[in-house]
């Protein structure tokens, strides 16, 4: 499979919302960690699947939460650009794009 790289602030982002979704109920934060990885497993199986969010930045759509996996293909990775919200602020990766 290909590796997955995270953007520093994708991997916060995630960490943050498990957090948030573990303080709601116990295993729930869990839970939501599985749904990444469920979407990333996808991703690494077929890369190229999932339609463009903006420009070479695609999106996956986890299942059961209300979050987004957008990424990158590079030539040896997967880069995670963004673990989103769907309903916050939508534009707000974008500023990562060229930091990586």
């Amino acid at each position: 499979m290909i590796p997955v790289r995270f953007h520093p602030e994708a991997n916060t982002e995630m960490m943050e919302a498990a957090q948030f979704y573990e303080s709601q109920q116990t295993d729930l934060g869990k839970h939501f960690l599985s749904s990444v990885q469920a979407a990333l497993n996808q991703v690494q199986i077929n890369p190229l699947l999932y339609p463009a969010a903006h420009l070479d930045v695609r999106r996956c759509i986890t299942k059961t939460f209300p979050f987004s996996v957008l990424y990158r293909i590079a030539p040896d990775q997967i880069i995670v650009m963004a673990v989103m919200h769907q309903r916050r602020q939508p534009d707000y990766w974008k500023r990562r794009k060229n930091e990586i």
